[in-house]
This record gives C-alpha cells, structure tokens and sequence, in this order.
C-alpha cells in the first residue's frame, strides 16, 4: 500500500471532498482521483461514494480511515525519532483528555507544551476511556489521562493524581430533599444512596466508581436523570433538580456560592487519575518530554 495513496485517502475521508482535499495537498483533483482509484483497485474495494454533496467514506472506507491515522501518525513518529537523534525535540503528540479536565487542562498544557517543546506540535483530544483506548490501540493517540483503567499488559499506567469524589448540591432551596449529614458536615454513602442524583452513564469512571462501592453495601443508587455532560450535570444542579457525585475541582470555573460540596464517608470514594500510554510502542524523546509536561502541569492545576 502506497503510503502517498493512503494520505491522500484520509484527507478526502476527513473533508468529504475532493476539491477541498485536491486543494489542501496541492495536486490536482484528476491526479487524486487515479491514486485513490488505483488504492481501490488494489484493496478490491470502493472505499468512497461520491454524492453531489462530495464523498463520504464505506464501511470498508471507515475502517481504513482508522487504521490509515494511525498508520501516517506513526510514520510521522518515525520521521521524528530520527530527528530526535540529531537532538531535535520535534514532531507531533497527540494527547486524550477526559471532558471533566479538559476545560481545566486544555490552556495551561498549551502554554507549557509550546514553552518546553517549541519545535514540537501538539494535538488534543477530548473523549471517554473506550474511546482513548481504542485510540491507542490503533496509534491515533500517543497517551491519554484515564480514570481508574483497569490494568492491562498493553498499557503502562503512571499515577498523576488521587482525588476523592464529593457530593454537589445546590446552594439554594431545591427540590433535591433534606440531607441527612454527621457533625463533621459529612454525608456516608449510605445516606447518599436515598438522595435523588443526577449521574453520567456507565462506563463513566466516576459512575462505576459509585456503583461497585454501592453494590459492596447492598443498596441500589436513587438515580433520576443520566446525563452524558459534566456542564449539564451542574447545571442541573445548581438549579436543584438533584445531586452529583464528581471531583470537587470540576466546580473550578463556577461561583463559589453557587454550590455546597460535602465528603463523602463510609466509604470515601477514591478516584485515580493515570497517565496511560502504549507499553509496546516505542516512546520518542518528545513523547517523553511531553509525558513529564503533561505530569506537571496536572500536579499544578489539581495539586
């Protein structure tokens, strides 16, 4: 498969047109039509359908779109682990971010990356753990931040951070009901169960955290809305339409007085945030700059 084939099919993937795409890579639109053509012919099957609208990727296309990412992002990795040999910190790292730190994360990591690697570019992604695992696993993402990944030979797990999860309640009369708390304005799991929650879907890292601590007490969680959406959930929230179960810093850019944020005992619910990489991939030396960037600037925001 000609690598030159398999850029230009991405491009006109990831566009939805030949024009755009034939403009973009600088040939002309006839010229990227045969390669692709010629990458059908040789993988026996039409991997585009072209509609009036542009083209639009087959099934097959889907699945070569994926793997073709991954396929250039590791030549590129390549390109720049030889460069690395001549003492440049240079290339592309693309990084996964959970959404419940990624509006934290998202600048200060910018402004380090560019202040430690400024020959080097960088690539966020924002998304749940399946969808950052399968990432890694095909090498559209160099390393992502998980919350409690199960731990796996493929991956290489590096605790960054540990946090307990807190109830969030609005600080005005709701409808949320009364909160039975102890003399250290603490609330047990066990109370916390009867309250009306507002909860992301399972597989959240933060929902399954709950739901195995609950399930080792017998009690079944008092859910009333799933939302799949950390500003929604406090949103919901402040408007006292029930409560949450997050880390206290997801209340960062949000008025201090607009919520009212108590432990949780009996027990505390621990939360792990690992920085995950490919274990069999070999690592640049500005993937490990990166890793150490990435590191410290977690350490400073949620430390």
């Amino acid at each position: 498969m000609d690598l030159k084939q398999l850029e230009y099919f991405v491009r006109v993937a990831e566009l939805g047109s030949f024009t755009r795409a034939a403009s973009q890579l600088g040939v002309t639109q006839p010229a990227l039509s045969k390669h692709l053509r010629l990458l059908e012919v040789e993988l026996r099957q039409n991997l585009l359908t072209r509609n009036g609208r542009g083209a639009v990727p087959t099934e097959a296309g889907k699945r070569l779109l994926e793997h073709g990412r991954g396929i250039l992002h590791q030549v590129a990795l390549a390109k720049e682990d030889l460069s690395s040999a001549r003492g440049e910190l240079s290339g592309l790292v693309s990084i996964g971010l959970p959404p419940s730190l990624s509006r934290l994360l998202t600048v200060p990591l910018t402004k380090s990356f560019q202040a430690e690697l400024p020959m080097a570019k960088l690539r966020l992604t924002e998304g749940f753990s399946v969808l950052m695992l399968e990432g890694m696993r095909i090498g559209n993402l160099d390393m992502a931040l998980l919350y409690n990944p199960v731990s796996s030979a493929d991956l290489e797990q590096t605790l960054l951070h540990e946090e307990a999860l807190v109830l969030i309640s609005s600080a005005v009369e709701s409808v949320a009901g009364p909160i039975t708390i102890d003399s250290a304005g603490s609330i047990t799991l066990q109370a916390l169960s009867r309250l009306p929650l507002i909860l992301p879907s399972r597989p959240n890292a933060f929902r399954q955290l709950l739901d195995i601590e609950l399930t080792r007490l017998g009690v079944k969680p008092k859910i009333v809305m799933e939302v799949d959406g950390l500003n929604a959930i406090l949103s919901l929230v402040q408007e006292g339409l029930g409560h949450a179960v997050l880390p206290s810093y997801t209340l960062a850019h949000y008025p201090k007085d607009s919520f009212v944020v108590r432990a949780i005992t009996q027990p505390k619910l621990m939360s792990q945030l690992m920085l995950v990489r490919p274990s069999q991939r070999p690592t640049t030396l500005t993937q490990q700059k990166a890793q150490d960037v990435l590191a410290s600037v977690v350490g400073k925001v949620l430390g």
